[in-house]
């Protein structure tokens, strides 16, 4: 059969106006005006390689994976494994059945809470996360810590927005039973020294899982170099489909795992009586119907990154930051959060003092600009820069510099609204 999952290399195109062409949506006009995409952190737009291979595959391929006997299931089978196996060499996992395919990161943390969380964690333990994490990697372990009488310790992050390795090595005490860090920051784009962490903290046996959701799209991820025990990303956030993404695990930790959901495809064989018998993983932890046509597209994602090439997205990373840290310099009251050119990784908050930023957000959509305005999900980390939110410029590889000058000059212009009027300090997520 034909193989349509197609891996073969493109022409490569610089990050940048030149690959512009490849995402339809970016000749959207927002009110006469010319779409300006910058929440490529909330979710990136799909290039036209990831769209025709969702439409190849439920055009050429559509049949429930591993359930039939027949030539189009098989293909189906090979498809979504083929996937996992590009997905696999892309971040260096050792072996193709350390990828779980889940809808996302917030899934995926959600299944380690409820299982592994659990086979570690109990009364009197305790679980450690960093003050910079987005909700999703922060609420599973303080829920798991409530219900088990656990301790949920939070290490804070500097006025820089980061947290030095040394500063949570200190953390790591004899009580300490798993630790879960993000390897970049969702509100700043900081880069935590994520190798350096899971090093102190396999000195004492204690397991890491890293939230990868902000470094994926912006950097070539290797977790055997990380050394992390898990690690978990979304697939909509590096330029692959909503509703999937990757739970890494160790092949021996994953093998621990009872399953989370049960169901279709876990099981070898079951009766009324005798005890139930579960597939290995990754089956084990994908019950039911998988998102084949995500999988497909995920991997399709991973190889358009590639074929730009990750020193030239780094590099294009590093001068749209640099380039908006300098158009906003000169803004009276426009200050920048953070030192988000230390380690660009695509992401510039800022806030404009006396203005709301949702008044800020709605000053810059009138310009054709998407951004994200409020605490993006870490309202504590946000806090920690008493400010209300901020407004943050995230990046992706069709944004160009000329962009970042219609952000300048929208911002020369910001006044205060209703937001700052009627409701100064009110936010939401």
């Amino acid at each position: 059969m034909v193989d349509l999952l197609d891996t073969a290399p493109r022409g490569r195109a610089t990050p940048g106006e030149s690959v512009r062409a490849d995402f339809p949506i970016l000749g959207t006009r927002v009110g006469g005006r010319a779409l300006v995409y910058l929440d490529n952190a909330a979710t990136a737009q799909k290039p036209l390689r990831v769209l025709e291979a969702i439409t190849a595959h439920y055009t050429n391929a559509n049949a429930n994976v591993g359930r039939g006997y027949y030539q189009l299931s098989h293909l189906a089978t090979d498809v979504y494994e083929q996937a996992r196996a590009t997905v696999a060499r892309a971040i260096n996992a050792e072996h193709p059945d350390e990828v779980v395919f889940v809808p996302g990161t917030t899934a995926a943390v959600n299944l380690l809470a409820d299982t592994l969380g659990r086979d570690l964690v109990g009364a009197g333990d305790q679980v450690v996360v960093t003050g910079m994490e987005h909700n999703s990697n922060l609420l599973p372990w303080r829920r798991l810590c409530e219900s088990v009488g656990a301790e949920l310790v939070v290490v804070p992050a500097d006025e820089h927005g980061s947290v030095p390795a040394a500063v949570f090595a200190a953390a790591l005490g004899p009580r300490v039973r798993l630790a879960a860090v993000t390897h970049v920051s969702n509100v700043l784009g900081t880069v935590n020294p994520v190798r350096d962490m899971v090093a102190r903290a396999h000195e004492l046996g204690i397991p890491v899982v890293v939230d990868g959701a902000q470094a994926v799209p912006h950097r070539q991820v290797d977790v055997r170099d990380l050394d992390a025990d898990c690690y978990v990303f979304s697939g909509h956030k590096m330029y692959g489909p909503m509703g999937i993404g990757v739970l890494y695990g160790r092949r021996a930790l994953l093998g621990t795992l009872e399953p989370y959901q049960v169901g279709g495809g876990t099981v070898k064989g079951i009766s009324t009586t005798e005890r139930v018998r579960y597939v290995p993983v990754p089956a084990r932890l994908e019950a039911g119907t998988p998102h084949i046509a995500g999988a497909v597209g995920l991997a399709a994602a991973f190889d358009y990154l590639a074929d730009l090439g990750w020193d030239a997205i780094r590099a294009h990373d590093a001068a749209l930051v640099n380039a908006a840290v300098a158009a906003v310099s000169d803004i009276p009251r426009v200050r920048v959060v953070g030192d988000p050119a230390a380690d660009p990784s695509g992401i510039v908050s800022i806030v404009v003092d006396g203005i709301h930023p949702y008044d800020v957000g709605g000053h810059l959509d009138a310009h054709g600009v998407a951004v994200r305005s409020g605490v993006h999900c870490a309202n504590t980390f946000v806090d920690t820069f008493d400010v209300v939110g901020t407004v943050r410029l995230s990046f992706g590889v069709y944004n160009t510099e000329a962009e970042v000058e219609v952000v300048r000059d929208a911002l020369r212009t910001v006044a205060p609204g209703f937001w700052t009027a009627e409701h100064p300090t009110e936010r939401f997520v």
